[in-house]
């Protein structure tokens, strides 16, 4: 049976649905966040390894692209605007 109005969700339904949905939306966000800073990382190191530099950390170069690639996207405004998003979908 299908409930009518939102008091008829009994709770054990609705936390487990609602920690899922927040679970998701996490991982979205860590995905969307995470695989430009890999790709950055993975130019950096193949630069690096082709002109022969292969004792220097690729996190020494490829630190400040990421931090200038966060603030060009302006990362927080995405980060948080997704956020409230998915705070308002649900409400």
């Amino acid at each position: 049976q299908e409930p009518k109005d939102y008091d008829d969700v009994p709770l054990t339904v609705l936390l487990p649905a609602y920690m899922l949905s927040e679970v998701k939306t996490a991982f979205l966000i860590g995905f969307q966040l995470y695989l430009p800073f890999i790709v950055i990382d993975m130019v950096i190191s193949s630069i690096l390894i082709s002109m022969g530099m292969m004792m220097l950390p690729p996190v020494l170069i490829s630190l400040p692209f990421k931090i200038l690639l966060f603030v060009l996207i302006d990362g927080w405004l995405l980060t948080v605007g997704m956020l409230l998003e998915s705070i308002r979908a649900v409400g």
